[in-house]
This record gives C-alpha cells, sequence and structure tokens, in this order.
C-alpha cells in the first residue's frame, strides 16, 4: 500500500521565508539577529495588554483561549501549600495521639503498644504519604500543561495548513 499523494511543496525554503520582512516592516531592514524563531510571544509595550488577555481568557465561553499553562506555576504551589498543612495536621497529631496513648495510665495493658505503633506509622508512612502527594501533584499538573501545549499546538498547525 503506497500512497502516491504527496504534500505539496511551499514555493520557498523557510530559511528564506524568515529573512524576509513583512510588508509593514519593509523599511527596516532586518538581519539575521532581528529574526525571533523562539516561538515564543513578545511582550510589546502595552504591558497591561498581559492581564487584559487574561481576562478575555478567563471570560471566554467558547474556551478557545488557554489559560491553564499560564496558572499552572499558582497550581502547584497552591497545591504545595495544601499538602503541606495535611502533613503537618496528621504528623502533630498523630505524634500527640501516639504519646499520649503511650502517658496516658491506664488499667488495659494495651496502649503502651498502640501508642509506640501509632508513633512509628506517623513517623514513616506521613512523610511517605506526603512525597508520593507532591509527585502526584506535580504528574497531574505536567499532564494537563502538556494536554494544552498539545491543543495550542494542534490549533496553531491547523490555521497554516488551512487554504
Amino acid at each position: 500500500m503506497s500512497d502516491d499523494t504527496t504534500p505539496p511543496l511551499p514555493q520557498q525554503p523557510a530559511e528564506e521565508a524568515a529573512r524576509q520582512t513583512p510588508p509593514a516592516a519593509a523599511s527596516a531592514p532586518a538581519s539575521a539577529a532581528d529574526i525571533d524563531d523562539t516561538g515564543a510571544g513578545t511582550v510589546g509595550d502595552d504591558v497591561t495588554a498581559i492581564g487584559r488577555g487574561f481576562f478575555h481568557a478567563l471570560f471566554d465561553v467558547s474556551f478557545r483561549t488557554f489559560i491553564t499553562r499560564r496558572l499552572a506555576g499558582v497550581f502547584y504551589i497552591v497545591g504545595l501549600i495544601g499538602i503541606a498543612i495535611g502533613f503537618l495536621v496528621y504528623f502533630i497529631s498523630g505524634i500527640v495521639r501516639g504519646i499520649s496513648l503511650i502517658a496516658a495510665p491506664s488499667v488495659i495493658a494495651g496502649h503502651v503498644g498502640a501508642g509506640i505503633a501509632l508513633l512509628l506509622a506517623t513517623i514513616i508512612l506521613v512523610p511517605l504519604v506526603t512525597f508520593f502527594a507532591v509527585i502526584v501533584l506535580r504528574f497531574v499538573i505536567e499532564a494537563v500543561v502538556a494536554l494544552i501545549a498539545i491543543a495550542e499546538n494542534t490549533e496553531r498547525t491547523a490555521q497554516h495548513t488551512r487554504r
């Protein structure tokens, strides 16, 4: 099964097209150093346009603009703070409860062993679960960001291939 249809070739090589100036900037000569081929957007003189773009994207009900990549760092920090609070609550309450089981005068002799077991479990399991929670948080945020990047790149490719 061979496919004899080949995609059309561009009218000029990509390097030559990149060196050509757009019609609006034809008066200013462009050197190779002036060409921005990083693919990243540039921040112009109007920095407030970034804020307007964010709020425009936030309330875009058609979901054509993604804000997830812009907020990934914020989500990660908030998630880390939540995990840290959970760690402190479980760690401190486990230590306090374990010490209270050991120190409490009891008629039943099983409380000392339960207190020691709770202390060991708290010291070992709470940091371990916290570590895995940080890993899962990072994986989820990276997966969402990668998915959004794929969607943006697909949209950009579709725009460049339309005729």
